[in-house]
């Protein structure tokens, strides 16, 4: 008869189960899932390239530029390009760029330099851009058309920056606005003779690319085309922009980039934007005080602003002070205007001082604000009703002890007041 050692069960026993135990835990971690707040992010895009339209059978220099807008740190990024017909890399070997590590927020350019085929024909063409993550990992696709076409014309009018407006006139942090300005085509007559030739003075504008700095974001699409202004005409464009909350107060230069008849007749220009965080000022105008619980507060109000201001409101709160009016609505205020207000308050406290904060809202362009601008102590004084006709009934009692007639003391006081 065979005997089961018990030593031996129990060893079988006890490796089961930690291989029950490992394989539990196994496929608790395979069902847990990756947090995407941890993880990176990527967008890719093409910035802009040059020249615009790109040029038959000469290169053209694509930026790239790809940023991770997630949570989580990328260590190993690539990208690649992969164009179609009818462009082609400059050489096989500058198909892939390694990146390397990409933090969240940060982002990468690099510049690629594609030929377009001479047999290509005016329209679009298209680039795949490739992304990878990870060294090994999987490659991720977005597809661009890239212009084609001429920018070679025999027209000689030229082009002039005119007339840059910007909406609100001067930004505040943290506004939108819109910046206009007119390109204007400086020809006089329609047509021009140069060494014999005549040619017209059209002036054509291809694109018109107006690009961000400093905190200062364009969010509207460049123009492109092909528009024709004739001699002395011009054409208007607006761009919407964004102001970051921290740009400090200052004048920013957008750059604007055109492209016109040619190469020979592009264009490279600054557009100005003013930011100041300045704004409405609330003055008293008299001494802060109340007495016997209620009074009226004088301000001054003045937009500090350099530009006009509109929808201009102030407002008075205090814990156990009831203001009349609630808020008072000034309206449309000029840069430097003063404009002085009164506001009746009342209360039942007891205090010596009470604080009273001080809130305008004003509107500047489209942008609406709500500023605390100051919190400043109103005092509260008690003084006894009648006091001044008992002063006058005492002075009364102490003529007639004089012997003097009150009817003279108050013929006396009447004439001098006259």
């Amino acid at each position: 008869m065979n005997f089961i050692n018990l030593s031996d069960i129990e060893k079988v026993i006890t490796r089961s189960f930690y291989i029950l135990l490992c394989m539990a835990l196994l496929s608790t971690f395979s069902i847990i899932p990756v947090s995407a707040d941890s993880a990176p992010t990527m967008k890719v895009d093409i910035i802009d390239y040059e020249p615009f339209p790109a040029q038959i059978g000469e290169y053209v220099d694509v930026r790239v530029k790809i940023e991770n807008t997630g949570f989580g740190r990328a260590d190993a990024v690539s990208i690649k390009m992969e164009p179609e017909y009818p462009f082609s890399l400059d050489s096989p070997k500058n198909a892939v760029e390694f990146i390397g590590i990409l933090s969240p927020d940060d982002a990468a350019v690099h510049e690629y330099r594609l030929f377009v085929d001479e047999s290509a024909k005016v329209g679009t063409g298209t680039v795949d851009v490739y992304y990878q993550v990870y060294e090994g990992g999987s490659w991720y696709k977005s597809s661009f058309d890239l212009n084609v076409g001429s920018s070679t014309f025999d027209s000689k009018g030229t082009i002039e920056l005119t007339d840059i407006s910007c909406d609100p006139v001067v930004f505040m942090p943290g506004d939108i606005g819109t910046v206009s300005f007119s390109l204007t085509n400086t020809a006089t007559e329609n047509s021009v003779t140069i060494d014999g030739e005549d040619y017209d003075t059209n002036a054509r504008i291809q694109s018109a690319v107006l690009q961000g700095n400093d905190g200062i974001d364009v969010t509207s699409e460049s123009y492109t085309g092909s528009g024709v202004i004739g001699p002395g005409d011009s054409i208007t464009l607006s761009y919407n922009i964004e102001v970051a909350d921290d740009v400090t107060d200052g004048t920013y230069y957008l750059d604007l980039s055109m492209v016109g008849n040619s190469h020979s007749y592009n264009n490279n220009w600054r557009i100005p934007v003013q930011v100041d965080s300045a704004s409405v000022k609330v003055i008293p105008s008299k001494p802060m005080e109340l007495i016997n619980g209620e009074g009226t507060l004088e301000f001054d109000v003045a937009n500090m602003h350099p530009n006009s201001l509109s929808s201009v409101s102030v407002k008075l709160s205090a814990d156990g002070v009831d203001f009349a009016p609630e808020e008072y609505f000034v309206g449309a205020m000029d840069s430097d205007e003063l404009f002085t207000i009164e506001v009746d308050a009342k209360t039942d406290l007891t205090d010596e001082v009470v604080p009273v904060t001080i809130t305008v809202g004003y509107r500047n362009g489209i942008n609406e604000h709500n500023t605390e601008v100051a919190v400043r102590d109103v005092k509260l004084s008690t003084e006894e009703e009648g006091s001044g006709a008992s002063i006058a009934v005492g002075a009364i009692a102490i003529l007639l002890m004089l012997g003097v007639p009150a009817v003279v003391f108050m013929k006396r006081r009447k004439q001098n007041n006259n």
